[in-house]
């Protein structure tokens, strides 16, 4: 770790620094972004969710400085999965006036050991370490330090060789979004090229990203949570985390979904919400749940998924991305006559048969940085264009 010179400026990192976070817990040594409050948080003892949404997926960093030089203290909590490949250092995006201008990463840190087969994670504390970022304008300007969308991050210090004041508001809406793994940007480059991330800059509005890897699982506190949070805009992806999880059947499906999109419409009764269905999972069209990890595929060292549930079980209520989709669609079309302002987008326009040769999905369920740039070009194309539910005003 670097050590402070007397020239340079410490700033305390507050919430009016971060965007993206809805909650900022005090540590014993600085603060941690939570994406879910503590209520919510307290509702669920469930180690994947408690993962999930403390990996800062959306949340930056955003101030105003002349600083040349930039350097962040951090401890971040790296993932091991015995038998899988090894995974990368998380990666920090750094923005100058909107401009993607460099990355880096933190090296060292804790670290979360996790069982595929049985999900038992043990957790080893480690050592922060320091992300620097050298040779910037000594000019005024807007920075943007985007936090590891993977990585569960402890924010310790923040230091510059100038002053930092918090960047203005720029007046643009806010797009709430909430989905799985896929939305939480697994398997995407960095944080500002998830696809959500893609999306939102195309569509000039700041992104609240609530996707929550393996836990979009249409629970209460998460519609509350989204109840709550001020946004103009609002999406709903939903899907595929109920079916690699094989939690529910397809009745207690329709009325899980209406009483969260009831809860959502609570604190946002007028604004466009956009209800988005699985894109295209060749394992899970037609075949229900779990998702196992592929056990010949982890001998040879790869990361593969497979579907564990029977076609046949569908006759028994089990749910596919097929039965999922239908659903959907027959939910918001039902609900569209007493609701002008909510609308549904059939995931396979965002990735589809069309697709599936020319960038097949890695591990069978995620998609890669090629992946994710397509369908945030998609999504943009579709939500908000002149003909989509999140044109602006006047468009």
């Amino acid at each position: 770790m670097s050590t402070t010179q007397p020239d340079w400026t410490t700033t305390p990192i507050t919430a009016d620094l971060l965007r993206g976070a809805l909650e900022l817990e005090r540590t014993e040594h600085g603060v941690l972004p939570h994406r879910l409050p503590a209520r919510a948080r307290a509702q669920c003892a469930d180690g994947q969710l408690a993962m999930a949404q403390s990996q800062p997926s959306g949340v930056r960093l955003v101030f105003r400085t002349r600083a040349t030089t930039v350097e962040l203290d951090a401890r971040p909590t790296k993932r091991v999965y015995p038998g899988a490949p090894p995974r990368p250092d998380g990666v920090y995006d750094l923005l100058v006036d909107g401009r993607m201008t460099d990355r880096g990463s933190v090296a060292g840190g804790s670290t979360l050991t996790i069982d595929l087969a049985t999900g038992a994670a043990t957790h080893r504390p480690g050592p922060a370490g320091t992300l620097r970022f050298a040779g910037l304008s000594d000019a005024v300007k807007d920075v943007e330090i985007w936090l590891p969308h993977n990585e569960t991050t402890e924010l310790l210090a923040l230091r510059t060789d100038a002053p930092v004041e918090p960047a203005p508001d720029r007046g643009r809406r806010v797009w709430l979004h909430h989905g799985s793994s896929i939305s939480h940007g697994s398997d995407a480059a960095s944080p500002s090229t998830t696809w959500p991330a893609l999306a939102a800059r195309r569509g000039g509005v700041e992104l609240i990203n609530l996707g929550l890897a393996g836990s979009a699982l249409l629970d209460p506190f998460t519609a509350r949570a989204l109840r709550d949070t001020p946004a103009d805009l609002l999406s709903l992806k939903i899907g595929l985390n109920l079916v690699n999880t094989d939690l529910m059947r397809l009745r207690a499906f329709t009325p899980a979904v209406h009483g969260f999109l009831d809860t959502v419409r609570e604190g946002h009764p007028t604004a466009p919400l956009l209800v988005v269905s699985p894109i295209l999972c060749p394992i899970h069209e037609d075949t229900p749940g779990p998702s196992a990890p592929d056990t010949a595929a982890l001998a040879t060292g790869r990361l593969r998924f497979r579907a564990a549930g029977n076609p046949a079980e569908r006759a028994s209520g089990k749910l596919t991305l097929g039965v999922i989709r239908d659903e959907l669609a027959r939910i918001v079309a039902q609900r569209a006559a007493e609701d002008p302002h909510l609308y549904h987008l059939d995931g396979r326009d965002l990735y589809g048969p069309a697709d599936v040769a020319e960038l097949p999905l890695p591990d069978e369920l995620h998609p890669d940085a090629a992946t994710h740039r397509r369908i945030g070009e998609r999504f943009a194309a579709l939500a908000f264009t002149a003909e989509g539910p999140f044109a602006p005003a006047g468009a």
